[in-house]
């Protein structure tokens, strides 16, 4: 009897490890570097080290993006990306 509630214990436990685990990797948010280049301001978009798009904002004009493509490093340039989600909050503006 103890032998078996051991048992069922230890299953319990390793279920519920396994949900942490995958909770954590589905509420994954993107690490967003900034840096300025020149005249123009680059925002990379990394999700698990994975570059998947990057955001150009010149001085003086619109933004672009350049959204990956495939995992070779090829990107496409989107003035306007569909179905792409980059969190882009405005803090403060003056």
């Amino acid at each position: 009897m103890i032998r078996l509630f051991g048992r069922g214990l230890a299953v319990l436990l390793l279920a519920c490890s396994f949900s942490v685990m995958a909770q954590d990797a589905i509420t994954a948010e993107p690490d967003v570097t900034i840096r300025e280049e020149g005249d123009r301001t680059v925002e990379e978009y990394r999700l698990n080290g994975f570059l998947y798009a990057i955001k150009v904002t010149p001085k003086s004009g619109a933004p672009y993006y350049l959204v990956a493509v495939d995992e070779d490093g090829n990107y496409v340039r989107s003035d306007q990306p569909e179905g792409l989600r980059i969190p882009s909050w405005k803090i403060f503006e003056w």
